[in-house]
């Protein structure tokens, strides 16, 4: 009962490994890319969006999603008002400012990990 967790949104759209979207992805449910976005990734004000990067899965932009799991590799930085998990393959280059993190060993950053109650404060 305590560890109960919301239920994550239904992954919607799949970005294949042989595919490459050139521009802005704005999302309002999940979203798992197994390709590459060059461009950024954003959730729809309201929305309960997750996105997933697998495994060899690209984004090289920012993102700014309330629930963002990495497998593969984000080139920009990431904004999670809700929870960041980095894989143990998870490669980041940017700033992370997160909700909550959770990182398995072997993740890498190459930028800041902000609290978002720290990033919202004057």
């Amino acid at each position: 009962m305590f560890n109960r967790k919301p239920k994550d949104p239904e992954i919607e759209t799949l970005i294949g490994a042989g595919t490459r979207v050139d521009g802005d992805v704005r999302v309002t449910g999940g979203v798992h890319v197994e390709g590459r976005v060059h461009g950024n990734v954003l959730a729809e004000p309201g929305g309960a969006a997750v996105l997933e990067v697998a495994q060899g899965g690209v984004v090289e932009g920012n993102v700014d999603v309330p629930r963002v799991v990495v497998h593969g590799e984000v080139r920009g930085d990431i904004r999670a008002s809700d929870k960041v998990e980095l894989g143990a393959t998870a490669k980041v280059s940017g700033s992370v400012v997160y909700g909550v993190i959770e990182m398995a060993a072997g993740a890498e950053i190459r930028g800041r990990l902000v609290a978002a109650t720290l990033a919202t404060a004057p």
